[in-house]
């Protein structure tokens, strides 16, 4: 009997080039254009005005994840968002004096 070996373990989700993080950002916002779309319908908006919203913002956002997954790449959106949450550069007000002595621990009194 003969298996055939996957060889796309460890490799990341892709649809139509969409890779990863992508492809989330992708189908989180068509949910959310088609429940915007719902709830504009249902409060009494025009259906040609819903239909128009949801074209395009459907358009928008399917050419917004293109060009984000091109710019970035697979991983790079999450490297964007990491280095702007770390600090540029660290602050040491203290003396240089200070850095190098050992601050000396008063006893209490019992």
């Amino acid at each position: 009997m003969e298996y055939t070996i996957n060889k796309g373990i460890g490799r990341s989700v892709e649809f139509k080039g969409l890779k990863a993080q992508y492809l989330f950002i992708f189908c989180g916002g068509l949910l959310a254009v088609f429940v915007l779309f719902v709830v504009m319908y249902m409060a009494g908006v025009g259906q040609t005005v819903c239909i128009g919203f949801g074209a395009v913002s459907a358009s928008i956002l399917v050419w917004l994840t293109f060009h984000l997954n091109r710019k970035y790449g697979e991983h790079g959106l999450m490297k964007l968002g990491a280095s702007k949450s770390r600090p540029r550069y660290i602050i040491n007000r203290k003396a240089l004096s200070r850095l190098f002595t050992t601050k000396r621990r008063k006893e209490t009194k019992r």
